[in-house]
């Protein structure tokens, strides 16, 4: 369930007109923009830019960005990207940033449904000129590099089908290869890429029916490289991706300093799908509410935009 709320009706010649204004005179109007923006779904902030760059011969993203500041502008503008492109931006991002962002590229590629992976692939290629596999490949090494060009090139089947034989073979691979630390992963490498989550998820289930404790806790035992690491996202990813947003946002509330970035990351990838369970299972994890924890930890203009997109107006 979404948290977004946004209007059935709408214009958006007037949203687009608003928008100009706010823009107009010394300092921006940003009450407005988190007014409008924050209440419309993807088709209507599309249906607004285009209205806006037909009207101002400007493009709305542009100018936002030179409007805003900071976190906020950050958060603004990723909302206003299309979903693909959006995860294309995340993906480079995350590239730039190393080790630190491997975990981004592994949500990104296990996360999204086979279509919507391509979608985001075929952006990356028209932003960036390179190939998301290109990038990944380029900035990775051994096993971790297997493992995620092999993860952001896969095309999943997405039926219902189980093969209860070849989850028990492969649970039993999946424990071998963790429990040999340095040895070879390939086949570990082979079933995460090419399996579907559905079939995955058999394996998951066996395994911690076969060998008394779940495949990520002994992992996370284990976690001790960038490979396990990534290894260990994946399977969480494939296996509950609520439960593993739900960790993310802990996680950027929680830490010294707050992660405004994973915080936006979350919340503007997931407004509009599932982000109302998410918060629920932050709730019951926590005795908190979402927003209630995340109105704590940021401010200004950053606070109301994020506020109003988990669905609590300012």
């Amino acid at each position: 369930m979404a948290t977004l709320i946004a209007p059935i009706t709408f214009s958006p010649g007037a949203d687009a007109e608003a928008l100009h204004n706010a823009f107009k005179g010394w300092g921006t109007d940003e009450k407005t923009v988190i007014a409008i923006l924050g209440h419309r779904n993807v088709y209507q902030r599309q249906q607004i830019r285009k209205l806006y760059e037909e009207m101002y011969q400007e493009d709305l993203v542009k100018r936002l960005e030179s409007e805003l500041t900071g976190d906020f502008e950050r958060s603004v503008y990723r909302w206003m990207l299309e979903p693909a492109d959006r995860d294309a931006v995340l993906a480079n991002v995350a590239i730039k940033d190393g080790s630190k962002g491997y975990h981004v590229i592994v949500e990104i590629a296990c996360v999204l449904s086979s279509e919507e992976l391509l979608a985001a692939r075929r952006a990356y290629h028209h932003r960036y000129k390179r190939s998301l596999e290109e990038d990944v490949a380029a900035n990775t090494s051994g096993d971790l590099r297997q493992l995620l060009v092999g993860l952001v090139t896969s095309y999943r089947y997405g039926g219902d089908e189980i093969n209860a034989r070849l989850a028990k073979t492969e649970s039993d691979i999946l424990h071998s290869s963790i429990k040999e630390k340095k040895g070879n992963h390939e086949e570990a490498i082979r079933i995460l890429t090419t399996r579907s989550k559905t079939q995955l998820l058999a394996t998951f289930n066996r395994y911690r029916d076969d060998h008394g404790a779940s495949i990520t806790k002994k992992l996370l035992d284990d976690a001790s490289d960038d490979f396990r690491k990534a290894l260990h996202t994946a399977i969480r990813c494939i296996n509950d991706h609520k439960k593993y947003y739900e960790k993310v946002l802990r996680n950027a509330i929680k830490r010294v300093g707050t992660d405004e970035d994973a915080l936006t990351r979350v919340v503007v990838s997931r407004a509009e799908k599932d982000l109302r369970n998410i918060a629920e299972l932050y709730y019951k994890r926590n005795s908190v509410h979402l927003e209630d924890a995340v109105a704590k930890e940021i401010s200004g203009d950053y606070k109301k935009f994020i506020l109003t997109l988990l669905g609590k107006d300012v």
